[in-house]
């Protein structure tokens, strides 16, 4: 038995219109569907809002004229702004994921009736595989001159490479409009909403720095690249030039002398070892855009060149005394507190000044808990796109998954990235494409497990957090020991689970707790600053004052040479 043809469209507010005997006389597209001989349509749902009930009767009646095996089925839907990319997007989200597709019919999408922007929704949906169905396009007689009720039709397949450029011209459209949609479509929080809204305001409006602070994985690097992407589309409509280039760069990763390098470039024989001249990334992001991701964790030298760069737009790459003329815009990202790392002496004032003309702190996961299911459906349809599946869970599976996502086990120390590990994780095991209890159970003891060793390692930090001064709070962990909740068991599993990265079992298994602890915090010190001369300061703080001649860094070479360990290895 061969299947049946369903044909799903919104109804022509426009085209379809017509209440009186003369719209016979002319194309409207939903009717033309039933006016062929070789397209028998045995279902047409319809998509049409509440004030438009009296022209979605008149076209239920008109169908059953002219194909009387054709059911009507209408569906009402609830759009603010049909021109509106993320509301009509959520829309045909929601009536996808809840529409009844069976194996046994072959399903076409009419794009033809709709807003321009619901045609561009409909076709992602199709090319996602959200909603399992081959394009239709419907079009009048091309002679204007003669009556055709009928029209014309085409089936578009979207898997037939001769339709590249359809999809290349939608992918545009899509980029487009990707930053409103993902502003308002994964937030729920007032609060962020605002956030996002003056962003927006500030990206195409101005060209001065914007400093994002926020903790790790709050979106800082995803927010910069919709940042870029908006700057690039808005110079594009006004006709001006557009920005050259993103160049994102991690500056935790630029240790020591080579920052220097890595951003403003060398010239030959600078350094030992420098064969060749080098363009830093400064130079490479000349007339483009350049994001500087954890900038509270460069050098206070490497700040200084940076602030000449801003303001005076050209710096001096290492060993060269002809300067370099460049022009980029700037995003800084950083989970430190900038302030507070200018009152430490870590952070130049005069730089943060310069960044702070727009500040945006993001705000955890653990503050938009709201977000979650929206963040969790977004995952969803991500990773479907990405794979070109259809993932969803059980209702209650769901219920489970956000009931523990919400709760106050579900830490979120990772924010948004352990949500989209988790869900890769989750789409990866679902047998049949379907997350179920089962899943969701196995995947909280794996979020649980991953969330528990961090927790303990924080008592260890706060062991030594206080090493700047603070003597009150080593007193209250000496007369009472529950304030800090740490206990020997937990100290010495945080002790471990640092050492366990850089000694091998046999020094494990020799070392004493006592030095174990010492050790642990003397790395995690070493890890948290770019040169050993000052994570030394920062270890011998005190007795530094009473030597004569105080050499911290060797102080501290020294020490970690009796477990083996050298600083540059650490981190």
């Amino acid at each position: 038995m061969p299947n049946k043809t369903a044909v799903i469209g919104f109804l022509g507010t426009t085209l379809d219109n017509g209440f009186n005997d003369k719209r016979w006389q002319r194309w409207r597209p939903t009717v033309s569907l039933g006016l062929h001989d070789e397209l028998l349509v045995d279902e047409l749902h319809i998509l049409y809002s509440k004030r438009d009930k009296r022209l979605f009767k008149i076209i239920v009646d008109d169908v059953a004229q002219v194909s009387p095996n054709t059911t009507v089925i209408g569906h009402h839907v609830a759009l603010t702004s049909p021109w509106d990319f993320a509301d009509v997007y959520a829309e045909l989200y929601d009536f996808a994921a809840g529409f009844d597709f069976q194996d046994s019919t072959d399903y076409l999408l009419h794009l033809t009736t709709g807003t321009h922007v619901a045609q561009i929704c409909w076709f992602l949906l199709v090319e996602a595989r959200f909603i399992p169905a081959d394009l239709i396009q419907t079009s009048p007689c091309p002679r204007p001159d003669q009556a055709d009720p009928q029209g014309r039709y085409q089936v578009i397949d979207l898997d037939v490479s001769r339709y590249d450029g359809l999809r290349e011209r939608f992918e545009a459209e899509k980029q487009q409009h990707w930053q409103t949609l993902q502003a308002n479509l994964v937030t729920q929080n007032a609060a962020y909403q605002k956030l996002i809204s003056d962003i927006e305001k500030v990206a195409t409006r101005s060209t001065a720095p914007i400093l994002l602070m926020g903790a790790t994985g709050a979106g800082k690097s995803q927010l910069a690249g919709q940042i870029y992407a908006l700057k690039k589309v808005k110079a594009s409509t006004q006709g001006k030039n557009m920005l050259e280039q993103f160049i994102e760069v991690n500056c935790a990763t630029l240790r020591g002398d080579t920052a220097m390098s890595v951003l403003f470039g060398h010239v030959k024989g600078a350094f030992t070892g420098a064969a060749t001249s080098r363009d830093g990334l400064l130079k490479s992001a000349d007339d483009g855009l350049l994001f500087l991701d954890e900038i509270g964790e460069l050098g206070l030298d490497e700040q200084a060149m940076l602030l000449t760069a801003l303001e005076e737009q050209r710096f001096y790459p290492l060993g060269s005394d002809t300067p370099i003329s460049v022009s980029f815009q700037l995003i800084a990202g950083t989970n430190k507190d900038l302030r507070q790392a200018v009152a430490n002496g870590e952070f130049r004032a005069d730089l943060f000044a310069r960044l702070n003309t727009w500040t945006f702190f993001l705000p955890s996961l653990k503050d938009r808990l709201e977000d979650l299911p929206a963040n969790i459906d977004y995952e969803l349809a991500r990773l479907g796109s990405e794979q070109q599946q259809q993932y969803r869970f059980t209702s209650e599976a769901r219920q489970l998954y956000e009931a523990f996502a919400m709760s106050k086990d579900a830490t979120w120390q990772g924010n948004f990235r352990d949500l989209t590990a988790s869900m890769i994780r989750l789409t990866t095991l679902a047998e049949s494409k379907v997350i179920r209890n089962d899943d969701v159970q196995a995947e909280i003891e794996r979020l649980t497990h991953l969330w528990e060793l961090p927790d303990r390692l924080n008592g260890l930090n706060r062991l030594g957090s206080d090493s700047k001064g603070n003597n009150a709070n080593k007193n209250s962990l000496s007369n009472n020991s529950s304030n800090t909740a740490l206990d020997s068991e937990t100290i010495e599993q945080g002790s471990h689970h640092i050492l366990r990265q850089y000694l091998d079992e046999d020094m494990l298994i020799t070392i004493d707790p006592f030095d174990a602890v010492q050790l642990a915090y003397v790395i995690e010190v070493c890890i948290s600053h770019k040169k050993q001369a000052a994570a030394g300061r920062y270890l011998y703080a005190n007795s530094r004052d009473k030597l004569k001649s105080p050499n911290d860094s060797d102080r501290l070479r020294k020490y970690l040479m009796k477990f083996g360990l050298r600083f540059d290895e650490l981190g």
